[in-house]
Protein backbone atom coordinates (compact mmCIF):
# COMPACT_ATOMS: atom_id res chain seq x y z
CA UNK A 1 0.00 0.00 0.00
CA UNK A 2 1.03 3.58 -0.87
CA UNK A 3 0.99 6.73 1.24
CA UNK A 4 1.58 10.20 0.11
CA UNK A 5 2.98 12.34 1.70
CA UNK A 6 3.60 16.33 1.80
CA UNK A 7 5.77 17.86 4.35
CA UNK A 8 8.97 20.06 4.25
CA UNK A 9 10.33 18.26 7.08
CA UNK A 10 12.48 15.48 6.36
CA UNK A 11 12.52 14.62 9.60
CA UNK A 12 8.87 13.76 9.92
CA UNK A 13 8.93 11.98 6.84
CA UNK A 14 12.01 9.53 8.34
CA UNK A 15 9.75 9.07 11.60
CA UNK A 16 6.59 8.07 9.08
CA UNK A 17 8.72 5.66 7.36
CA UNK A 18 10.07 4.06 9.87
CA UNK A 19 6.95 3.15 11.79
CA UNK A 20 5.23 2.66 8.53
CA UNK A 21 7.34 0.67 6.11
CA UNK A 22 7.75 -2.32 8.54
CA UNK A 23 3.72 -2.25 8.11
CA UNK A 24 4.00 -3.20 4.73
CA UNK A 25 3.38 0.86 3.77
CA UNK A 26 5.70 2.58 1.14
CA UNK A 27 5.28 6.26 2.36
CA UNK A 28 5.64 8.63 -0.92
CA UNK A 29 7.20 12.01 -0.18
CA UNK A 30 5.19 14.63 -2.15
CA UNK A 31 7.18 17.85 -2.82
CA UNK A 32 3.59 20.15 -2.68
CA UNK A 33 4.01 23.05 0.09
CA UNK A 34 0.27 24.27 1.05
CA UNK A 35 -0.62 27.40 2.91
CA UNK A 36 -0.62 26.67 6.42
CA UNK A 37 -4.05 28.46 8.38
CA UNK A 38 -3.90 30.34 11.47
CA UNK A 39 -5.44 28.57 14.23
CA UNK A 40 -4.94 27.36 17.70
CA UNK A 41 -6.80 24.29 16.35
CA UNK A 42 -4.16 21.73 14.95
CA UNK A 43 -7.01 19.48 13.61
CA UNK A 44 -7.91 22.23 11.56
CA UNK A 45 -4.47 23.24 10.17
CA UNK A 46 -3.58 19.33 9.12
CA UNK A 47 -7.56 19.18 7.65
CA UNK A 48 -6.74 22.17 5.62
CA UNK A 49 -3.66 21.82 4.53
CA UNK A 50 -4.88 18.18 3.71
CA UNK A 51 -7.41 19.52 1.67
CA UNK A 52 -5.41 22.03 0.21
CA UNK A 53 -2.81 18.92 -1.06
CA UNK A 54 -5.21 16.59 -2.45
CA UNK A 55 -6.80 19.08 -4.71
CA UNK A 56 -3.27 19.63 -6.08
CA UNK A 57 -2.11 16.16 -6.15
CA UNK A 58 -5.67 14.28 -7.37
CA UNK A 59 -4.57 11.70 -5.38
CA UNK A 60 -5.30 10.76 -1.18
CA UNK A 61 -2.95 12.19 0.56
CA UNK A 62 -1.49 12.75 4.40
CA UNK A 63 -0.19 16.08 6.02
CA UNK A 64 1.04 16.34 9.87
CA UNK A 65 1.19 19.21 12.11
CA UNK A 66 2.67 19.11 15.50
CA UNK A 67 3.14 21.84 17.98
CA UNK A 68 4.80 21.96 21.68
CA UNK A 69 2.20 23.59 23.93
CA UNK A 70 3.28 24.76 27.56
CA UNK A 71 0.76 24.65 30.11
CA UNK A 72 2.61 27.96 32.15
CA UNK A 73 2.15 29.87 28.78
CA UNK A 74 -1.36 29.54 28.28
CA UNK A 75 -0.04 26.50 25.75
CA UNK A 76 2.15 29.17 23.83
CA UNK A 77 3.81 28.29 21.31
CA UNK A 78 1.41 26.03 20.32
CA UNK A 79 0.41 25.93 16.83
CA UNK A 80 3.34 28.67 16.13
CA UNK A 81 6.12 26.57 17.52
CA UNK A 82 7.91 26.23 13.88
CA UNK A 83 8.10 29.99 14.21
CA UNK A 84 8.61 30.39 17.66
CA UNK A 85 11.92 27.89 17.44
CA UNK A 86 13.13 30.28 14.48
CA UNK A 87 13.00 33.37 16.34
CA UNK A 88 14.13 32.79 19.95
CA UNK A 89 14.97 28.56 19.99
CA UNK A 90 15.59 26.99 22.96
CA UNK A 91 17.41 29.80 25.08
CA UNK A 92 14.34 31.90 24.80
CA UNK A 93 12.02 29.22 26.01
CA UNK A 94 14.21 29.00 28.98
CA UNK A 95 14.01 32.14 29.18
CA UNK A 96 10.34 32.43 29.04
CA UNK A 97 9.74 29.82 31.82
CA UNK A 98 12.11 31.13 34.28
CA UNK A 99 10.05 30.93 37.71
CA UNK A 100 7.37 29.05 35.92
CA UNK A 101 5.97 25.27 35.82
CA UNK A 102 7.61 23.62 33.08
CA UNK A 103 5.18 21.27 32.36
CA UNK A 104 4.21 20.49 28.45
CA UNK A 105 2.67 18.75 25.72
CA UNK A 106 3.36 17.98 22.55
CA UNK A 107 0.55 17.31 19.87
CA UNK A 108 0.04 16.33 16.02
CA UNK A 109 -2.73 15.98 13.80
CA UNK A 110 -2.35 13.60 10.76
CA UNK A 111 -4.69 15.10 7.83
CA UNK A 112 -6.06 12.64 5.39
CA UNK A 113 -7.88 13.51 2.43
CA UNK A 114 -9.12 12.03 -0.25
CA UNK A 115 -10.50 13.84 -3.31
CA UNK A 116 -14.09 15.08 -3.09
CA UNK A 117 -14.21 14.18 -0.17
CA UNK A 118 -13.82 15.66 3.38
CA UNK A 119 -10.69 15.74 5.25
CA UNK A 120 -10.47 13.05 8.28
CA UNK A 121 -7.56 13.63 11.43
CA UNK A 122 -5.74 11.68 13.87
CA UNK A 123 -4.29 13.20 16.32
CA UNK A 124 -1.56 12.20 19.20
CA UNK A 125 -0.02 14.18 22.46
CA UNK A 126 2.11 13.31 24.71
CA UNK A 127 2.61 15.03 28.50
CA UNK A 128 6.39 15.48 29.76
CA UNK A 129 8.30 18.98 31.20
CA UNK A 130 10.53 21.19 29.64
CA UNK A 131 14.10 21.31 30.95
CA UNK A 132 16.22 23.94 32.25
CA UNK A 133 19.26 22.97 29.43
CA UNK A 134 19.51 21.02 26.37
CA UNK A 135 20.32 17.68 26.94
CA UNK A 136 21.24 14.79 23.77
CA UNK A 137 22.44 15.23 20.58
CA UNK A 138 20.44 12.47 18.52
CA UNK A 139 16.99 14.55 18.30
CA UNK A 140 15.86 17.12 16.58
CA UNK A 141 13.81 20.25 16.74
CA UNK A 142 12.32 20.45 20.37
CA UNK A 143 13.96 16.84 21.73
CA UNK A 144 16.88 17.98 23.19
CA UNK A 145 14.20 20.18 25.97
CA UNK A 146 11.36 17.41 26.24
CA UNK A 147 11.15 14.72 28.86
CA UNK A 148 8.14 12.85 28.75
CA UNK A 149 5.81 11.73 31.40
CA UNK A 150 7.55 8.99 33.17
CA UNK A 151 10.82 9.17 31.81
CA UNK A 152 14.05 10.84 32.77
CA UNK A 153 15.60 11.45 29.54
CA UNK A 154 15.18 13.80 26.79
CA UNK A 155 13.69 12.45 23.28
CA UNK A 156 17.38 13.63 21.95
CA UNK A 157 18.88 11.66 24.77
CA UNK A 158 17.24 8.83 23.89
CA UNK A 159 15.54 8.69 20.45
CA UNK A 160 13.98 4.81 20.87
CA UNK A 161 11.78 6.04 23.19
CA UNK A 162 10.33 9.03 21.34
CA UNK A 163 10.28 6.14 17.85
CA UNK A 164 7.95 4.10 20.42
CA UNK A 165 6.23 6.37 22.58
CA UNK A 166 6.18 10.14 20.67
CA UNK A 167 2.94 12.23 19.83
CA UNK A 168 3.55 11.48 16.42
CA UNK A 169 3.52 7.73 17.32
CA UNK A 170 0.04 7.81 18.88
CA UNK A 171 -0.78 9.58 15.78
CA UNK A 172 -0.07 7.25 13.63
CA UNK A 173 -1.40 4.22 15.74
CA UNK A 174 -4.77 6.09 15.56
CA UNK A 175 -4.67 6.16 11.87
CA UNK A 176 -3.25 2.76 11.19
CA UNK A 177 -5.90 1.72 13.31
CA UNK A 178 -8.98 3.39 11.49
CA UNK A 179 -7.07 2.36 7.77
CA UNK A 180 -7.34 -1.48 9.46
CA UNK A 181 -11.33 -0.78 9.04
CA UNK A 182 -11.49 1.42 5.98
CA UNK A 183 -8.66 -0.64 3.79
CA UNK A 184 -10.73 0.52 0.03
CA UNK A 185 -9.77 4.24 1.37
CA UNK A 186 -6.30 4.36 -0.15
CA UNK A 187 -6.82 2.61 -3.26
CA UNK A 188 -7.10 4.77 -6.31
Amino acid sequence: MRLYFATGNKNKLVEFQNFLDPQGIDIEHLNISYPEIRSDNIAKIAASGAKYVCTKAKRPVIVEDSGLFINSLNSFPGTYTKWVHQKIGHNGIFRLLEGKDRKAEFRTCIGLCKPDEKPLTFSGRVAGTITREEKGTKGWGHDPIFIPVGHDKTWAEDPKLKAAESHRINAIKKFMEWLKENDQYLKE
